[in-house]
């Protein structure tokens, strides 16, 4: 017979994700928890005071309860620790990309309404304008440099705090979306969604205590502040801290290293580098790729220089990870071009415009529930109720298929009925003349033709069709395309309603700071046949 649990342990159990980590760091605590690119070490006993002189200044501004700290600063130990010490304090945390600008942050702060609002130091002047605005009324700065009013205040308070209990349903965090289509939503995530996401992480990719990180991502995204960082401190493991992308710092610090989060351009720059080889990896047990489509050619050519195999995994603001390549031979092979199975507890389905699953090979659109899934958009209660579906799935806006085939120029591959791969988002999708066109589809053959590096497909208005397909391409070094070539060559390897009517041959595609294709920006350049 089971007896039931007393009132006074539910009392005492504590769903605070900084309470998570604090029970999985070493035993020894003088061990090294970060190291920077510029020599400086940080224990374990460091991040432990730090987070609670930060927190203990959080706290002695009395805010109100579920307060939010925004923040936008540059990457370094110290922001880390403030994203920790606002998870300690039980305050909510509102990363913002360190590109935004004043419209933008207005937005953000306006919508948000933090009562601290933490900035680098060359940007005080505006954002406290901004931030007092809208009635925020604390403003600190703090700089990559270990500098700032934010420091110098929290030098003084006491290193001891007692992390505050939070449930497992309250709020971590919000993130705001990056907003291409329509204002930015501000997804919320609880400290059980995050701490539910790590371990299993933690457990699917095995993460070990003696794993070393080595941390180039920036942390105000998914990818860097909540995998990456995530991973480490739930393993206990130390990061090698870098401010961003640099090959002089990997080839220094990757033979050092077992773990390497990235986005594609990452893994692009690796492969073009002469002397990255696979004696720079030679203690590497895992590379991560992530946040942008990684093209075939570029996970083919970093298996060939390195024989590692790149794990591509997929997932969203809303939901951290969802699905994952294996890690683990024996869960099956990584496979190029897709990105993988479900996560242990996360249900992922494919289904059609009528909600009726697909079967395998068939697109359409991908939902997802689990304990990761947020808990809804900040103040949006009509769009978060839009975004679900009536039996409890959130409508991810991607298109997808499970199985199906994927080509490359090693020709046409099966793939397992139960890897997912990602053909594109649903306001991607181009209809012309009553045909649905999938980018995705039709961007995997261009890319393989003689003298691309990559591309992207766009829908433009079109008098006849509704919408014309129109590419935009990237050439290789040296390379010499002719746009009609490349119509041509597409001409009977594809339906004739996929090829593109018009081809723009460019340097560069824009992109944001996470490497995804700004094609809302294409469509303002080249929407015009």
């Amino acid at each position: 017979m089971l007896l039931p649990i007393p009132f006074f342990i539910f009392r005492n159990m504590n769903a605070n994700l900084f309470a998570l980590f604090e029970s999985r760091f070493p035993a020894d605590r003088s061990a090294c928890c970060i190291e920077t690119h510029d020599g400086l070490y940080y224990s374990w006993d460091d991040l432990d005071r730090a987070t609670a002189k930060m927190a203990n200044l959080l706290a002695a501004l009395k805010l109100p309860e579920g307060a939010r700290v925004a923040v936008q600063v540059e990457k370094s130990p110290e922001a880390l620790f403030l994203y920790l010490a606002t998870l300690r304090a039980g305050y909510i945390y509102l990363p913002l990309n360190t590109a935004y600008q004043e419209a933008e942050i207005d937005y953000f702060v306006g919508n948000a309404e933090p009562a601290v609002v933490v900035c680098s130091s060359a940007n005080f002047g505006w954002v406290s304008k901004v931030a007092f605005r809208h009635g925020t009324k604390h403003v600190f700065t703090l700089d990559d440099d270990r500098s700032g009013s934010l420091l110098s205040r929290a030098a003084a308070q006491p290193d001891r705090f007692a992390t505050v209990a939070r449930g497992a349903d309250e709020l971590a965090a919000i993130l705001y979306t990056s907003g291409t289509t329509g204002r930015s939503k501000g997804a919320m995530l609880t400290h059980g969604n995050l701490a539910s996401n790590a371990k299993t992480l933690h457990a699917y990719w095995g993460w070990r205590s003696d794993d070393v990180l080595l941390h180039m991502l920036p942390i105000f995204h998914v990818h860097g502040l909540f995998v990456a960082s995530h991973g480490a401190l739930l393993a206990g493991a130390k990061m090698i801290w870098a401010p961003k992308l640099d090959m002089a710092q990997i080839l220094k610090f990757l033979p050092r290293c077992t773990v390497m989060m990235g986005v594609p351009t990452y893994y692009v720059r690796m492969v073009q580098e002469p002397r990255f080889d696979d004696d720079t990896c030679r203690r590497m047990r895992l590379f991560v790729s992530g946040s942008a489509p990684l093209l075939m050619e570029t996970f083919d050519a970093f298996r060939e220089r390195t024989g590692h195999t790149i794990l591509e995994r997929y997932g969203m603001s809303e939901t951290v990870m969802l699905v994952s390549n294996p890690y683990d031979a024996q869960d099956g092979e990584r496979i190029g071009g897709t990105v993988g199975k479900a996560l242990p507890g996360v249900s992922v389905r494919v289904v059609d415009g009528d909600g009726k699953p697909c079967a395998a090979g068939e697109i359409g659109n991908v939902e997802v529930r689990g304990p990761n899934v947020f808990k809804g958009y900040w103040r949006m209660p009509e769009k978060t109720q839009e975004e679900f579906t009536a039996d409890g799935w959130f409508k991810t806006g991607d298109v997808g298929r499970f199985g199906g085939a994927i080509v490359s120029q090693a020709g046409e591959r099966k793939v397992p009925d139960d890897y997912l791969t990602i053909v594109g988002r649903s306001k991607d999708l181009i209809i012309s003349g009553g045909y649905n066109v999938y980018p995705k589809e039709i961007e995997s053959f261009i890319d393989e033709m003689p003298g691309v590096a990559e591309s992207a497909v766009i829908g433009v208005p079109h008098a006849d069709f509704g919408e014309a397909v129109v590419a935009v391409v990237v050439g290789k070094p040296g390379a010499s395309l002719d746009a009609l070539s490349l119509i041509g060559g597409l001409k009977g390897r594809i339906a004739n309603f996929k090829v593109p009517k018009r081809v723009h041959v460019v340097d560069e595609l824009p992109r944001n700071t996470m490497g995804k294709v700004q094609k809302n920006v294409l469509r303002q350049q080249f929407g015009v046949l």
